[in-house]
């Protein structure tokens, strides 16, 4: 994980930030986040950005993880700068909806909810 990291930080220098080549990589590179219990805000921001440039490239899925992710850090504020990325259409999915509801609670420190509704 930590080899992947230091090559999605050098791929993110500078113009090769915004290159489309680099979605599949930043996508793989958030799967082994979830799976490794990594976190790197800055790629998956990345992520969310070439998204919005190029939204046929959106995978809802990878998405869902990258929120996921974010939710994970609280109580930083990771998920609201992720969601601040997002189309109106990504945040009508109700998978979506589900996970941004879920950061709801936790903030408003309603556990027994969460858990209830996880």
């Amino acid at each position: 994980m930590e080899g992947m990291k230091a090559e999605i930080k050098a791929m993110l220098q500078g113009i090769e930030r915004y290159n489309p080549d680099k979605v599949p990589a930043l996508e793989h590179y958030v799967n082994l986040q979830a799976r490794e219990n990594g976190y790197d805000l800055e790629a998956n921001l990345a992520l969310l950005k070439l998204y919005q440039f190029m939204p046929e490239m959106y995978k809802l899925e990878v998405v869902a993880q990258i929120l996921l992710l974010a939710l994970t850090n609280l109580p930083h504020t990771d998920i609201v700068l992720c969601k601040a990325m997002l189309t109106q259409d990504i945040l009508e999915d109700n998978n979506i909806k589900t996970i941004l509801y879920l950061s709801e609670l936790l903030e408003m420190c309603q556990f027994k909810t969460f858990w209830k509704d996880i």
